[in-house]
């Protein structure tokens, strides 16, 4: 009776993922369920009948004699053929797999749609290496989508609760003084409109307002964008789409939101006794408008263009979005102020 091929201990299999998987290979496990084309139903049976006694065997996979991967039999098909129909008839050819070096995160994307529970994994040549269970990846992706919030303020995957103080200062300090140098860029933006400020001092009430709603707006787009780019969902074919969209609810939610802080800017202007209310509150309708929208272009085209240049969008992105935020929106009602109040 021929032999199975490459058969591991089952308990290799039950292995749990390492914290630091970046590729596939990191959780791989031996493949188990190897056999011939040429094998009949009946000698793979008799062989997995030993086999899962102590492992959990969900497909039986075929390869040739130089190892290469030829087809995947899946189990229905298996019992419900003839005792001598050879497995080369029944498997399922070119099957999918997951390459050995494959990043992890290109592996998900690949994977998304599919939902096996198993998973083989080739090299290069297309020989057999391993199998990766679908758990212990989608684990992963669990672990990668929880990461990113902490990403965008600066706080790396790698830190947990337990972790210690020095290594968590390591971790988050540099983010604050790169923060820092850029909160200096909007601080000199609004330096430039000091003439304005010192006449209409009633403006300065609503920086934080302009600051706060532009912000919002784009951290909403980037949170879409990035779960976009974890899940494979922002493939090349939709990404004009995206941005028109988010540039789109930019204006409808700058135009709602400007309409409320308008109001809100005429009535604290008329209380004040100053001079142009209803000046004043276009200027803030007009100036949410313009902010949230490139609020929220800038949402989905940072992450998109630091991944172009190589940099890791969820950790690098809010930085950006944040100065180019607080910049338009202060710069663009400062602006406007300047030219239809003073």
């Amino acid at each position: 009776m021929p032999a199975a091929m490459n058969q591991q201990p089952p308990e290799i299999l039950a292995t749990s993922a390492p914290s630091d998987a970046t590729t596939v290979a990191d959780l791989m496990s031996p493949p188990i369920g190897v056999f011939t084309g040429a094998m009949s139903v009946t000698d793979t049976v008799e062989q997995l009948r030993d086999l899962t006694r102590a492992a959990l065997i969900t497909y039986c996979y075929v390869t040739d004699a130089d190892g290469r991967l030829d087809g995947v039999v899946v189990m229905r098909d298996l019992l419900l053929a003839t005792p001598d129909a050879k497995l080369s008839d029944l498997m399922l050819r070119d099957p999918f797999s997951l390459g050995e070096q494959m990043r992890l995160e290109e592996a998900l994307k690949a994977a998304l749609a599919r939902h096996y529970p198993v998973y083989p994994v080739c090299d290069r040549d297309g020989v057999l290496k391993g199998l990766v269970r679908g758990d212990e990846l989608f684990a992963e992706q669990a672990i990668e989508i929880s990461a990113q919030a902490g990403k965008m303020v600066g706080v790396e995957k790698e830190e947990r609760l337990a972790t210690p103080l020095p290594t968590s200062l390591r971790l988050r300090h540099p983010w604050l003084q790169i923060n820092l140098l850029t909160a200096f860029v909007a601080a000199g933006v609004v330096g430039l409109f000091e003439h304005t400020l010192s006449q209409l001092v009633i403006l300065a009430v609503f920086l934080p307002v302009m600051a706060g709603q532009s912000g919002n707006t784009g951290c909403q787009a980037l949170a879409v964008t990035l779960r976009g780019m974890t899940l494979g969902e922002l493939t090349p074919e939709v990404v004009r789409s995206v941005v028109a969209k988010e540039g789109m609810l930019g204006f409808f939610n700058g135009l709602f939101v400007g309409a409320t802080a308008g109001l809100g800017m005429t009535a604290y202007a008329i209380m004040q006794g100053a001079a142009n209310p209803v000046w004043m509150g276009l200027v803030v309708m007009a100036a949410m408008i313009i902010s949230c929208v490139v609020a929220g272009l800038s949402g989905a085209l940072i992450p998109l263009a630091l991944k172009k240049a190589g940099a890791d969008p969820a950790t690098a992105s809010s930085i950006f979005l944040t100065t180019a935020s607080d910049v338009v929106s202060m710069g663009v009602f400062l602006s406007l102020a300047t030219l239809l109040l003073i």
